[in-house]
């Protein structure tokens, strides 16, 4: 039993012993003088009681009051910091949903950025891949053109191994076939025999250049004939001298030399002349007939030449002896070789881009 249960206890307690104790003395005969004192002290003790209830009542009524104060001031405390706390965790989530907001924004700007360098990537792949196309059948117009002006197999096979390194370079499968017939053709290049179209052409050039230099035979004399000196006495010599020189300019006026060639042709400066150019001509028409892969020309012009040599130049003169041994070397020399075709590589890169291009439309 709590305490405020207590005081009305005591109350009932003490109102019912006064009305038993009023009952017992109204069954007792009692004097009549004595009943109102007896009434007096109990009404005086009922007040007693009764006042000392309302008091300690009272007493327990501060104290709740008090104690609900203090209760109700700490719930408002709670209260109040239970208000700040939800304001901030209010503003928290604010701001927790700005910094969402702003991810949000920043994800979706990253998604497009890198949507945008995918589409740039593969924009850029493809005009890599249409560049390197272009550069490979470049590469293969050149070793064709090689071939087919110069018959120059060395340039033409560099060539087509460098448009096979930018194929590998890519590295894509679809490209399989095509590196298949490049490397093909590459084996045709490796098997076909070699003429130095270059070194030949420059060994014309220089013998053209050196055809100014060689003696003709008309052109040739006879080692002049130095005078033995005399053994007459000193008074004597100056005679002996001057009659020696006098015979000696005389004999050389007339000069006979045997040449050993019946059939000497004699030839004016002028025809001089245009023998030493039309030798050139013939030598620079065979370097050209080498650039065409003419041999029949080649080999007649050579043979032209030589027979020139022998006819009108002195062929026992080194200059003469040198180039006839370089124009029947080159005469010897195969240059009507059949070269390989390599059409077939530059018509799969070709039809591999016209592809390309329909399939991108």
């Amino acid at each position: 039993m709590n305490e405020e249960d207590q005081p009305i206890t005591n109350s009932t307690t003490s109102t019912a012993t006064s009305t038993s104790t009023a009952t017992s003395a109204a069954e007792k005969p009692q004097e009549p003088r004595r009943l109102p004192l007896r009434a007096v002290g109990l009404v005086v003790i009922l007040a007693v009681v009764v006042v000392w209830q309302w008091y300690d009542t009272r007493s327990q009524i501060e104290g709740l009051q008090q104690e609900l104060g203090r209760r109700l001031a700490e719930a408002s405390a709670s209260g109040k910091e239970s208000r700040n706390l939800a304001s901030e965790a209010r503003e928290a989530g604010r701001q927790a949903e700005g910094k969402l907001l702003l991810l949000e924004a920043k994800l979706a700007e990253s998604q497009s950025q890198q949507m945008a360098l995918e589409a740039l990537y593969q924009e850029v792949a493809r005009n890599r891949d249409e560049v390197t196309l272009e550069e490979v059948e470049q590469l293969l117009l050149i070793a064709s053109q090689q071939l087919q002006l110069s018959g120059n197999v060395k340039s033409a096979l560099i060539a087509m191994q460098e448009a096979d390194s930018r194929l590998q370079r890519i590295d894509r499968p679809q490209l399989s076939p095509l590196r298949k017939a490049i490397l093909k053709d590459i084996d045709l290049l490796k098997s076909a025999r070699y003429v130095d179209t270059v070194g030949i052409s420059l060994r014309l050039d220089n013998l053209a250049a050196s055809a100014e230099t060689l003696p003709l035979a008309m052109e040739i004399r006879p080692p002049k004939v130095l005078p033995v000196p005399g053994t007459a006495p000193l008074e004597q010599d100056l005679w002996l001298n001057f009659a020696r020189d006098i015979w000696g300019d005389m004999k050389q006026l007339v000069r006979i030399q045997n040449m050993n060639r019946p059939d000497l042709p004699l030839l004016a400066p002028s025809q001089s002349y245009f023998l030493r150019e039309n030798l050139k001509l013939r030598l620079l028409s065979a370097r050209h007939a080498l650039l065409v892969r003419d041999p029949v020309s080649f080999k007649a012009d050579i043979k032209a030449c030589l027979e020139w040599i022998n006819r009108y130049y002195d062929r026992r003169s080194k200059a003469a002896i040198t180039m006839t041994e370089a124009l029947r070397q080159l005469h010897d020399s195969e240059v009507g070789i059949e070269l390989p075709d390599i059409s077939a590589s530059l018509d799969a890169v070709r039809n591999y881009r016209l592809a390309r291009e329909r399939g991108s439309r």
